[in-house]
Parts: C-alpha cells; sequence; structure tokens
C-alpha cells in the first residue's frame, strides 16, 4: 500500500491506494513548499522509512496552518526556499516563526547546505538532510527518529 495525496476544492485529503486512512494514531510527515519531483522522491524516502507514516502536503501557507490547526502534523519537511504561496521565504524563517506558536511540533530542514542545516536547527529545527541523500538509508533513520 503506497501512500499518494490528491486535491479537491475542499482542501488535501491524503488517500492510500486501496482506502482513505482514517486512523488517529497513523502518523503524519508533511512536505512544505517542495517541488514536484521532489515531493515524489520526498514521499517515497518516508514510505522507505516507515510505511506506517501518512505523507500530507502544504503548497501554500493556508494550507499548512489548515493542517496544522486540525493536529494533522507530527513532521514538517520544509523545504529551504519557499515560493509563492507561503508567508515566509524561507525554511528557517519559518521554523522560527512556528516555533513560536507549536512549540512541540517537529520540523526538519530539507537542504544540502551545511549553513542551513544548522540555522534550521538553532531556529528550532531537528537535524534535517540534503535532497542528495534522498533514498540513503541515513533519510530513513533521521525521519524515524525525528518521529519516535
Amino acid at each position: 500500500m503506497t501512500a499518494v495525496t490528491t486535491r479537491s476544492k475542499t482542501g488535501i485529503h491524503p488517500m492510500t491506494s486501496e482506502t482513505k486512512v482514517s486512523s488517529t494514531n497513523t502518523k503524519k510527515v508533511v512536505l512544505v513548499g517542495h517541488c514536484g519531483p521532489d515531493s515524489s522522491y520526498l514521499r517515497m524516502a518516508v514510505m522507505k522509512a516507515d510505511r506506517s507514516l501518512q505523507v500530507l502536503m502544504a503548497d501554500d501557507t493556508e494550507e499548512l496552518e489548515a493542517l496544522l490547526k486540525n493536529g494533522h502534523a507530527d513532521l514538517l519537511l520544509l523545504n529551504r526556499e519557499l515560493s509563492w504561496g507561503f508567508h515566509d521565504s524561507e525554511g528557517v524563517e519559518m521554523i522560527r516563526r512556528l516555533r513560536a506558536l507549536h512549540p512541540e511540533l517537529k520540523m526538519m530542514l530539507v537542504s544540502n547546505y551545511p549553513d542551513a542545516q544548522a540555522a534550521a536547527e538553532k531556529a528550532g529545527a531537528v537535524p534535517g538532510f540534503g535532497k542528495r541523500e534522498i533514498g540513503s538509508p541515513r533519510v530513513g533513520q533521521v525521519i524515524r527518529d525525528a518521529l519516535a
């Protein structure tokens, strides 16, 4: 069973290839601000880390705030640079802002740049990984550690 997300006028709907995931015990990983190809690779990496995880996407501030408001996020995987649709232009800025609003929320930066990773951790993120590492055993471990 693989997780996919679909969209409708009413928002984001997490789905599996067999049926809608409705378990409240299912941990949810939200991909924030990633392009289509990166989202596909990240989704595969998350599922490889733990097939029971549910993968959601937030392509703008409104979608992310709705997910957070409804408690539909256990871990955010933020892109280093956020495109239009977000109030913050960088993932580190968003981490800093969200840390003040949601101190319990786990966030992780996806970036190949060590200085960006250091800034994200200083802002309150858990240790992240770079896009070049996607698919490696380390990424799966980092995701599992963050959700433990």
